[in-house]
């Protein structure tokens, strides 16, 4: 019953900003978390960001932080990505999921396995 739809991926050049947004129907079925991983060409999943949908804490990888928001929009089943400051490692498909459970270790929301839906993916480029 869960649908993830991203979009607002493109060719930007290194140094600019993206944002990103993932559109959830059967919301009612996505009221733990929502996160973001990415998948470069020739490499494994990674995690990347994620939001509680109880009280909107966020957890982010390390390499990140300080560059990436995450955010939820208060009405509607909408997740964002703001991306500043890219960089040519950003590249990469990135991919929505959504977990309806509210898991109590924010650290483990960084592991792929807590989630149960995911979207398609939008492509992110970063030029140099």
């Amino acid at each position: 019953q869960v649908q993830l739809v991203e979009s607002g991926g493109g060719l930007v050049q290194a140094g600019g900003s993206l944002r990103l947004s993932c559109a959830a129907s059967g919301g009612t079925y996505v009221r733990g978390a929502m996160a973001w991983f990415r998948q470069a060409p020739g490499k494994e999943r990674e995690f990347v960001a994620a939001i509680r949908l109880r009280g909107s804490d966020t957890y982010y990888a390390d390499s990140v932080k300080g560059r990436f928001t995450i955010s939820r929009d208060n009405h509607t089943d909408t997740v964002y990505l703001e991306i500043d400051n890219l960089k040519p490692e950003d590249t990469a498909v990135y991919y929505c999921a959504a977990t309806p459970v509210y898991w109590t270790d924010l650290r483990g929301l960084g592991s792929p396995s807590r989630y149960d839906y995911w979207g398609q993916g939008t492509r992110v480029t970063a030029s140099s």
